[in-house]
């Protein structure tokens, strides 16, 4: 790909990111061509269809994840390593969740985190395993729990992103001491915990029901 085809192309993947994550489905590609000041037909030429671009942003995703996963492999402390992990994979996820939101849950949702996991999987896997064979995991604790976790941070993240956006850190800390087999309790938590205002303001904003579909 020529350097200048390169660039636009960057420009357009961009100009995706902002737009599907404030917009969500109802951008179209000369929304996107717009935002990213090039022509229509540039967009055209590089994604032919919207849902190509969706497929790439996703796959950038699942780059960065594996990227992630592979340096967890690396460090020299399994405990480190596999925490390091996931406490950068939520930081994905909270830097931008309307536009995680989108991609899981466009068409094709379950196809794409069905191709995610036969990519990631095996990493996940080693990355767990290396902690129970240090001993610093709890022999009953597995990947599946380890996913629920990260699925048990995102009302926390949504609920005190604009009042306390690192709070989920703090709950993480508590879950993951809870995971080690020996947990040191003398380490402060990060981040301090919210006044009960604010918590109360949270408990009655995940309490409300959600709107239905017409």
């Amino acid at each position: 790909m020529r350097k200048d085809a390169a660039h636009n192309r960057e420009r357009i993947l961009a100009a995706a990111r902002e737009l599907f994550a404030d917009r969500g489905l109802a951008t179209s590609l000369n929304d996107i061509a717009h935002h990213a000041g090039v022509g229509v037909a540039t967009v055209y030429r590089h994604f032919p269809d919207r849902e190509l671009l969706i497929e790439r942003l996703f796959e950038e995703r699942i780059d960065q994840v594996e990227a992630l996963l592979r340096a967890a492999l690396e460090d020299a402390d399994a405990w480190h390593g596999l925490t390091s992990f996931l406490e950068r994979s939520i930081e994905l996820q909270a830097a931008n969740r309307a536009l995680q939101q989108l991609l899981l849950g466009a068409a094709g949702g379950l196809q794409r985190i069905a191709k995610a996991r036969t990519r990631l999987e095996p990493l996940e896997l080693e990355v767990v395993e290396r902690a129970h064979r240090a001993g610093s995991l709890r022999a009953d604790v597995g990947l599946q729990d380890l996913r629920i976790l990260q699925v048990m941070l995102v009302p926390v993240i949504d609920l005190s992103r604009s009042a306390a956006p690192e709070l989920w850190r703090r709950y993480l800390a508590l879950v993951l001491e809870a995971l080690r087999t020996t947990p040191a309790t003398d380490q402060p938590l990060p981040i301090a915990t919210p006044p009960l205002e604010q918590v109360d303001q949270m408990m009655v904003a995940v309490s409300r029901p959600t709107p239905r579909s017409p």
